[in-house]
């Protein structure tokens, strides 16, 4: 009596190998290629805080002030193909009450515009594509995918050169889990500037070159683990004049003890962060495990089917008579 397996066995036993060679596929192939920097990245972020600033109108620094500081992040699409990296345009501006809303960021207190070009894969900086400044570090407007519970290098543009953040733990921000970083800066020259010689203490001097110092009290940066986003930041900035060979502080610049994300911002941050985190964990955690555990299940099924669920071929009982008669 011959036996032929089910139709349903077949294709429980292909459904569940085919599973079980996916899950390895998506924590190997897709997932990498899903864990990139995005390139197409247009948003903006806005910090708040009280300090002190430099009145150009009434010449001298005025205190308890509104600062705020808006970055805009754009990802330029066309170079990030071309170079395969991520190359962002950020447009940082430093307005008071008085520039806000401000039509146009040259009217801000402060502007900048940078270019900052990374690999979408390790988050280390690439000297190309025009990049400005060049720079150096670990994390600067992200850190890397899978944050460490370690110290990172981060680069601060005002310093321009790297600060190290200690790891200090893990804390929540609107109710989303993040690693918390801090660090902060000694009061370190910067560059020079020219300035009528009265303005720090050199009333003699119609002009002198102006010593740029610069101080930060406080850096906390709290990342999302998975992503690198950040989710909270916060910034004690201190800019000040001295005159040339000066020991002491002559004129402050821009002065707060802290500045940080908005609660809009943090929101904002927080919703970005928990849907790419979501997504990662799917394609490397839940999907490949889901997939081995249904693949093994069903390859399982499938192939007791195959062994024991076979149906018995039909026989003709007169085969072997009509083959007889007609020998």
């Amino acid at each position: 009596m011959r036996r032929t397996a089910s139709p349903l066995s077949l294709v429980l036993l292909g459904a569940g190998v085919f599973l079980l060679v996916l899950a390895p596929l998506l924590v190997v192939y897709v997932q990498p290629h899903a864990k990139r920097t995005p390139i197409d990245v247009d948003t903006t972020t806005v910090f708040t805080g009280t300090g002190s600033y430099f009145d150009t109108g009434k010449l001298r620094t005025v205190h308890g002030k509104t600062i705020t500081i808006t970055r805009q992040v754009r990802g330029d699409v066309a170079d990030s193909v071309e170079s395969g990296n991520a190359v962002w345009d950020v447009s940082t501006s430093v307005d008071t009450d008085d520039t806000l809303p401000a039509s146009d960021t040259r009217n801000s207190l402060q502007w900048t515009l940078e270019r900052w070009v990374t690999d979408r894969s390790t988050n280390e900086p690439v000297h190309c594509c025009r990049e400005s400044p060049v720079f150096d570090g670990e994390a600067y407007l992200k850190f890397p995918f899978d944050v460490e519970e370690r110290g990172y290098r981060w680069w601060d543009g005002t310093l321009g050169a790297v600060v190290q953040l200690r790891y200090t733990g893990r804390t929540k921000v609107q109710g989303y889990e993040g690693l918390r970083f801090t660090g902060s800066v000694a009061p370190t020259r910067t560059g020079v500037r020219q300035v009528p010689g009265r303005l720090v203490g050199r009333p003699k001097s119609p002009q002198v070159l102006a010593e740029e110092w610069y101080a930060n009290s406080g850096i906390e940066l709290v990342a999302d683990r998975r992503t690198g986003r950040i989710v909270y930041a916060a910034i004690g900035p201190r800019k000040t004049l001295r005159a040339p060979g000066g020991d002491k502080d002559a004129v402050v610049l821009l002065a707060s003890e802290k500045i940080a994300f908005t609660p809009r911002t943090q929101r904002q941050q927080v919703e970005l962060a928990s849907a790419d985190s979501r997504k990662l964990a799917l394609l490397g955690t839940t999907a490949p495990a889901g997939a081995a555990a249904f693949g093994a299940a069903l390859t399982l099924v499938g192939g007791a089917l195959v062994a024991r669920g076979r149906r018995p071929e039909a026989v003709n009982p007169d085969a072997h008579l009509m083959t007889n008669q007609s020998a």
